[in-house]
């Protein structure tokens, strides 16, 4: 069986893993743009939070291009470590930010463009994150694993926006919201734990 290296230089030369790249950052750019503006216009800590994922979703697809185009296992070794630590940067702003909101009982308002964007991420991601994962498994590399971890993540937290939003919209539950926030923080730890963990 070819070495890992050919089967990367294959798949380059193919075109396949940046390919999968591209269509990842297009969709998360759309996503982090009408979700971090719905979510300031809302007070929506759990739409920004949606939002703020994408933005590192961005960050990851970034990461992965870099390291296939470099190669090499300690270049691997930093890229899953660097998509571990975004996964903490979130946890930690979304804590913070969704505990002051429930002190203070801050009221976020109905968000339709919210809602919109979190249902079609919900249809996306989960597929999106399936084909990345077998393509990193199939390549043996972890880099491309840990970015169909951030991709599947999205989607979990897609549901969870979408929960928070639409219990705030037809139930008026505005404790949701924030809510829904801890819940992704919760994620993003267990996520950012397990990228470094797979990396020793």
């Amino acid at each position: 069986m070819p070495p890992v290296a050919s089967h990367l230089a294959h798949v380059i030369q193919a075109g396949l893993p940046l390919r999968g790249a591209a269509c990842g950052t297009c969709s998360a750019f759309v996503e982090a743009g009408v979700a971090i503006t719905a979510g300031v216009i809302a007070s929506s800590i759990a739409l920004v939070g949606f939002g703020l994922d994408s933005v590192i979703e961005l960050f990851s697809a970034g990461i992965v291009v870099w390291q296939l185009r470099g190669g090499g296992e300690e270049r691997e070794t930093r890229a899953v470590r660097l998509i571990g630590l975004t996964f903490f940067a979130l946890a930690a702003y979304l804590a913070a930010d969704s505990i002051h909101d429930l002190v203070s009982h801050a009221r976020p308002e109905q968000s339709g463009p919210g809602l919109a964007i979190t249902a079609a991420a919900l249809l996306v991601m989960p597929g999106l994150a399936i084909a990345k994962h077998r393509t990193g498994q199939a390549l043996g590399n972890r880099t491309l694993i840990a970015d169909s971890a951030e991709t599947a993540f999205c989607a979990f937290t897609s549901a969870a926006t979408l929960i928070g939003l639409g219990f705030n919209a037809w139930l008026g539950w505005w404790c949701a919201d924030p809510a829904a926030a801890l819940v992704i923080a919760a994620l993003a730890v267990k996520e950012g734990m397990e990228a470094w963990e797979h990396d020793d």
